[in-house]
């Protein structure tokens, strides 16, 4: 739905007074402890960091010469770079390498503004207050419409919303989604259709299981998750005659039905494909790199191993995590 938190800021505050409207989490350098608890730092703090980085950033783009020549075009490789460090920390549940990932991404998202702010197009404050506007509007069972724009919006709970109406009955996460789906549909410059939201460029593991959660937010799904082995069989079915006929652009077309079909079975059954696919590869490194270490602790190269020699270690590595566990 989004990658970063709700932030907020005001346009009405000056430049220089900002980080005042803002409202992220940021590392601080020095951490200070509470018996096995890290204490968390202050609203004014974490804005105080925020407006930090802001000038760290302005002073790289006026004196440092490989931040002046960056383009929006020379930076996106790096920033599909950090997004992907960020993945893997986050799959490994490494809690400081998380922060450090999130430090980088955060950069290319302020380098990005501040770019945009050099053409005059938009600055942060613009992308904070869109994000912001975005939420409200996207979150109506929170949020009365009319708190889009404000500078402190009040959620329908709030005492201080005055205004009578109608709270929308919405108690689940489905429901949420469902009405996250509708509403982007009935935005100004929100989706056209309901798959237009998808990027292109998603990975296309990825990309078929967003199309077909979207698909779902608007009723196009199984009614019954078990009927969908059927499908996954008869994919599979498929996509073996093609492979008997020795046919490989037929097979290529199969074997993507028979992925995508798994993928939708992964769905149905609230598991996601690509962090199973994912811990897979991991597993798979781990044991292959135990063969390939104890080979060489027995003087023996990979390439002049059996297959049944290197069999019994991949069964020692499985063994190993085994007992691990």
């Amino acid at each position: 739905m989004m990658f970063c938190t709700a932030v907020h800021i005001s346009l009405y505050y000056p430049y220089h007074d900002i980080f005042r409207c803002i409202y992220l989490d940021i590392s601080k350098n020095i951490a200070t402890f509470a018996g096995n608890k890290r204490m968390m730092h202050t609203r004014e703090e974490k804005l105080e960091a925020f407006g930090r980085l802001l000038d760290v950033l302005d002073q790289l783009r006026e004196k440092c010469p490989w931040d002046k020549k960056q383009t929006n075009e020379s930076l996106r490789p790096n920033t599909i770079e950090e997004t992907f460090e960020l993945c893997d920390a986050l799959m490994k549940n490494d809690t400081k390498g998380i922060s450090k990932e999130l430090g980088d991404v955060l950069m290319h998202v302020l380098f990005y503004a501040k770019i945009g702010s050099e053409t005059d197009d938009f600055d942060i404050a613009d992308v904070c207050n869109t994000q912001a506007d975005k939420l409200i509007f996207r979150h109506p069972h929170i949020y009365d419409p009319s708190q889009v724009g404000q500078k402190e919006p009040l959620p329908l709970d709030d005492p201080r919303f005055q205004e009578k109406v109608e709270r929308p009955d919405v108690k689940t996460a489905e429901q949420v989604l469902q009405n996250w789906e509708q509403i982007k549909l009935k935005e100004k410059d929100g989706n056209k259709s309901v798959l237009s939201g998808v990027p292109d460029a998603l990975p296309s593991l990825i990309k078929a299981y967003r199309i077909q959660d979207k698909a779902r937010n608007v009723g196009f799904d199984w009614q019954d998750r078990r009927d969908v082995w059927k499908k996954v069989r008869e994919e599979l079915d498929e996509l073996e005659v093609e492979l008997n006929k020795e046919d490989k652009e037929r097979s290529t077309n199969e074997l993507g039905d028979f992925l995508f079909s798994v993928i939708n079975a992964a769905r149905l059954y609230k598991l996601n494909p690509d962090n199973a696919l994912e811990r897979t590869n991991q597993k798979f490194i781990h044991r292959f790199n135990y063969v390939e270490a104890h080979s060489i602790k027995m003087g023996k190269p990979l390439t002049e191993m059996t297959l049944e020699e290197m069999d019994a270690l991949w069964e020692e590595a499985k063994d190993e995590e085994t007992s691990s566990n």
